[in-house]
């Protein structure tokens, strides 16, 4: 998904010179993110209600089956334009699908490190688009990207179909172990959970909640950063700097190159600092925010009164990277202090941010479509930094890790009657939790049969291990 956007952003350096004027390539620009912010909300309720998993992938597989025909209409702007519309409708439930798939998936404990992983995507497509894009336009083309994206994620997707389940419990070839670790850790909530609706969620709450408050103003500053460099990173270097197309793609992915690194990093290590107990999940939450966003910024101001080609893009690589850190902040924050409604908090905040886009083209639309001379993006990246300090002041005072009350589930669990059958069978040395009983037992009837079934094999074979080593160690003894 993200591939495909940044590769417009090095189409676009080839198209302005060829087929569409600057208005109709801002037009372009605006399109996708029309449509994205559209479907946020909607996208985060109905993660929280279907099955997110199959949201996702369908979303990512329908929106490059479409850009399989954007080559058609490269002499049609119009047409061009209204199905990026439509890309963009379909990716907005993306972010707020991945939310959903990480509520039943996630331990709390782990939450930094898996969140991380996961949008570490994001910025590894920027990486490989930037060099890729670039390759593709220089020997076949500016129709060669569209067909390349288009093909790869409909491949992909049909490996998402095969390989991801909505829940652990449904999982063919999960260990019963690594089953039963989720489900305690997520405090029995797989079993007993009922999806919000849409009178049942606490909208106005979402909107006095200062935490939430802090998330989405975290999101914001976060996302204006984000955009500036996806989509006028290229222009940056090419009007200040006048370096060439290829050259251009491989400077911008690094940056980005370095952000898949540090994202994962940041989300290891702030589970380990939480596991450790040095510091409460909203200590960590706040360091890796505020201090990504500071670095981030500061360096930001660094480049833009950089006078040699090298301080500047040193710069502006080091403070991206940097700003991967925050991702284990506010990012992951949705799951700490409302699991049950993550999607959707994750689709609000997310929709907030892309409104920096707007924001964002609306500054650069002062100065012209693009920023020619280095005074005028020295304006751009000062006041990008300091959106980014506020951002920082506004998130250590109001931002919390832990959960609301008014996130806990009020739904009346009805208790149910178990049979011996029903409990699980006692083990030397070990446990099998009851909780996986329980969680099957809400499944379909096939699936339940199943799993009683693997979990019966699992305990004789383990009792029969037992029992052998046992026997042996008696014979050894009369041996002796």
């Amino acid at each position: 998904m993200f591939g495909m956007r940044t590769s417009m952003g090095i189409i676009k350096v080839k198209m302005s010179n060829t087929t569409w004027d600057r208005e109709t390539l801002a037009s372009m620009d605006a399109a996708i993110f029309y449509g994205y912010f559209v479907t946020q909300i909607p996208g985060g309720l109905i993660a929280a209600i279907y099955p997110a998993n199959k949201l996702f992938g369908a979303a990512i597989g329908f929106s490059c089956f479409l850009n399989l025909f954007l080559p058609s209409f490269q002499h049609k702007p119009h047409a061009f334009i209204f199905v990026k519309v439509i890309q963009g409708l379909v990716e907005g439930v993306t972010y707020p699908a991945c939310h959903g798939i990480m509520r039943h998936w996630a331990p709390p404990l782990e939450r930094s490190r898996l969140a991380t992983l996961a949008f570490t995507g994001s910025y590894a497509g920027v990486m490989f688009a930037m060099p890729i894009t670039g390759e593709l336009v220089e020997h076949w083309g500016i129709v060669a990207p569209f067909y390349f994206y288009g093909a790869i994620g409909i491949l992909w997707y049909l490996a998402w179909l095969w390989l991801v389940f909505e829940k652990p419990a449904y999982h063919t070839c999960i260990e019963l172990k690594e089953l039963a670790l989720i489900e305690t850790s997520l405090g029995g909530s797989q079993e007993s959970y009922v999806a919000p609706s849409l009178t049942s969620t606490p909208w106005l709450t979402f909107f006095t909640s200062m935490p939430c408050h802090a998330i989405f103003v975290a999101n914001f500053c976060r996302s204006w950063n984000f955009y500036l460099l996806v989509m006028f990173q290229a222009s940056f270097f090419k009007d200040i700097y006048h370096v060439n197309l290829k050259e251009n793609a491989f400077l911008g992915a690094l940056p980005h190159l370095l952000m898949t690194i540090v994202v994962p990093l940041g989300g290891i290590v702030a589970d380990k600092i939480r596991k450790k107990g040095i510091l409460n999940t909203t200590q960590v939450r706040k360091l890796f925010n505020c201090g990504g966003f500071g670095m981030e910024a500061t360096f930001f101001i660094v480049t833009a009164y950089a006078q040699a080609f090298t301080q500047g893009i040193t710069a502006l690589t080091i403070g991206v990277a940097f700003s991967g850190f925050a991702i284990s902040g506010f990012n992951v924050n949705h799951l700490d202090i409302a699991p049950r409604y993550a999607s959707i908090l994750m689709g609000l905040s997310n929709g907030i941010g892309t409104m920096s886009f707007v924001t964002c083209n609306l500054m650069k639309s002062v100065y012209g479509y693009d920023l020619q001379t280095k005074e005028e993006w020295r304006i751009v990246l000062v006041f990008s930094a300091c959106v980014h300090y506020a951002g920082i002041t506004f998130y250590g005072l109001f931002a919390s890790g832990e959960q609301q009350p008014w996130a806990d589930q009020k739904a009346e669990i009805e208790k149910q009657q178990w049979s011996e059958l029903d409990q699980p069978m006692p083990l030397k040395g070990s446990q099998v939790n009851s909780t996986i009983y329980k969680v099957f037992k809400n499944h379909h009837h096939h699936l339940y049969t199943t799993c009683r079934y693997r979990l019966l094999t699992e305990t004789l074979r383990v009792q029969y291990l037992y029992d052998d080593h046992m026997y042996v160690r008696s014979c050894g003894s009369h041996q002796q």
